[in-house]
């Protein structure tokens, strides 16, 4: 093992791992405030804006709902309707969190 792997296996490099994550999502941020400073917000670039987090949420939970079949769909529809029915984040994650537990429970 050379000098790197043998700093990289001490609690050091685990200390400089954690280090170099944190300046790098600082820098992430901190460039989105520069960059968007820079933009004239038009009524267009609003509506994206305000259209990504679902589009972030959805991106990211699809891909999850589709490999595990219907019991996800059926949990995401009704968390979907109890968040449209609602608008409280915590009531449309119970709703689909207790809807597949109870499919998964009975099925």
């Amino acid at each position: 093992m050379n000098a790197l792997g043998s700093f990289i296996a001490t609690p050091w490099g685990s200390v400089l791992a954690i280090a170099g994550m944190t300046l790098v999502t600082f820098l992430c941020r901190i460039a989105g405030v520069a960059v968007m400073s820079r933009v004239r917000i038009t009524p267009r670039i609003e509506r994206g804006l305000r259209a990504l987090p679902g589009s972030i949420i959805l991106a990211t939970i699809l891909p999850t709902v589709i490999d595990n079949g219907w019991p996800a769909m059926v949990a995401l529809a009704a968390a979907v309707t109890a968040m449209v029915v609602t608008r409280i984040d915590v009531i449309g994650l119970a709703a689909g969190l207790g809807t597949l537990a109870v499919i998964r429970a009975f099925g």
